[in-house]
């Protein structure tokens, strides 16, 4: 994939919500894939909903996602007191001379919550990134997995999944990186989920526009 990142246009067309005959596909197809799936109609609902699943004293571990962020779901999880976050741990290591044990602690975390980047109707689940930081947990080292998902992130199919990826979720995903790091994002990494052993993976399916 090229990510050209002078005057990248946003396709609006992804940015609609599913429809309700839409989204019972997705969800059918996504448990017999072995992700065990949940709607929602809020932002608050789905946080509550992820909050109730984490067990007590787990390690959790939440990469930046801006749909996390969006429905209060990050500040819940760094401010709970039922079990450890790892962002104040993270974030007191040094990035030179702690890099190994930074990458142990993302890798294998108890709980890994997040988002994703297109969910198809086939129960394909595409996750995009620059680094690859957070997708080792999510194919094998978490114990679980809990995502929040927009339901304008569904799409038809894995060539449309693509395409969500390249022209919505990285051109506002770019102007986020540049705006908080100075530095542009990339398409380098793609995570595909076909399937999973059931009771590993959660989804939470929410009836808004959330994230990219």
């Amino acid at each position: 994939m090229i990510n050209t990142l002078d005057t990248l246009q946003i396709n609006q067309e992804f940015s609609h919500l599913a429809s309700n005959d839409q989204i019972t596909r997705t969800v059918q197809a996504l448990e017999a894939n072995g992700v065990r799936t949940t709607v929602v109609e809020t932002g608050e609902e789905g946080r509550e909903h992820v909050m109730s699943l984490i067990p007590v004293g787990a390690q959790v571990y939440n990469p930046p996602s801006h749909t996390v962020d969006q429905i209060g779901l990050r500040a819940a999880i760094e401010s709970s007191v039922n079990f450890q976050s790892l962002h104040s741990r993270l974030h007191s290591l040094d990035r030179v001379t702690q890099r190994a044990e930074m990458r142990k602690l993302i890798s294998s975390p108890d709980v890994v919550i997040g988002s994703v980047h297109a969910v198809t109707e086939m129960g394909e689940v595409l996750i995009a990134s620059a680094s690859g930081s957070q997708l080792s947990s999510i194919a094998s080292g978490a114990d679980t997995v809990i995502w929040v998902v927009g339901t304008q992130k569904l799409v038809s199919t894995l060539e449309e999944g693509f395409r969500r990826i390249r022209e919505y979720s990285f051109p506002l995903e770019n102007i986020r990186a540049q705006q908080a790091y100075g530095r542009p994002s990339a398409i380098n990494k793609i995570l595909i989920v076909n399937g999973e052993i059931p009771g590993r993976i959660t989804m939470v399916l929410v009836k808004q526009n959330l994230g990219f």
